[in-house]
C-alpha cells in the first residue's frame, strides 16, 4: 500500500509539473532568437518589427517595462497577430551572458539603431528595417503602450 501511495504521489507531481510547463509555454511570447529571424518573418508575413534594446538584469526601467508591458497578456496577444518581436539584450551579470555570436549581433544592431546607448529603447521598424517610431520607458499601462506603438504605423 505504501508503494502505491508513493507511485500515486509521484504521478501527481509529474502531472502538476507538466501542467505548469504547458501553461507557461502556452502563454509565452514569440520573441525571435535572432534579429535575422525576425527580419525574415517580417518579410514573409508582411509585419512590422518591435525591436527592444534592454538591459534585462541591470536596467530598472527595462525590468519595469518587461513586467508591465512585454509580459502582459494584452501585449502577448497583440504581438502574436500584429508584429514580429525581437529583444536585443545587454545583460551585465556573468550568469546572464548571451552567446558571443548573439552578443556581437546585438552590438551591431545597437550601432545601427541605438548608437546613443539608451535603455530601454523601443523601435517600431517596417519589414525592411526602416524606423517608423522610437520610444523609451513610459509609466503607462500595456494597453496604452500598445496604442502608442500602433500610432507609429499611421
Amino acid at each position: 500500500l505504501v508503494f502505491y501511495n508513493l507511485i500515486f504521489y509521484q504521478m501527481k507531481i509529474i502531472v502538476v509539473y507538466l501542467a505548469l510547463c504547458t501553461s507557461y509555454f502556452g502563454y509565452s511570447q514569440n520573441w525571435k532568437s535572432t534579429f535575422e529571424e525576425a527580419k525574415n518573418q517580417a518579410l514573409t508575413e508582411n509585419k512590422n518589427i518591435v525591436l527592444v534594446f534592454s538591459g534585462s538584469d541591470w536596467c530598472a526601467p527595462c525590468i519595469k517595462l518587461d513586467k508591465t508591458v512585454w509580459q502582459s497578456s494584452e501585449f502577448k496577444k497583440e504581438s502574436e497577430t500584429n508584429w514580429v518581436i525581437y529583444k536585443a539584450d545587454f545583460p551585465k551579470k556573468k550568469a546572464n551572458q548571451l552567446s558571443p555570436i548573439l552578443t556581437e549581433s546585438n552590438k551591431l544592431l545597437a550601432s545601427k539603431y541605438n548608437a546613443s546607448g539608451n535603455f530601454p529603447l523601443v523601435l517600431l521598424l517596417d519589414k525592411s528595417g526602416t524606423i517608423l517610431g522610437i520610444e523609451g520607458y513610459k509609466n503607462i499601462s500595456a494597453v496604452d503602450y500598445i496604442r502608442l506603438l500602433h500610432s507609429f504605423e499611421k
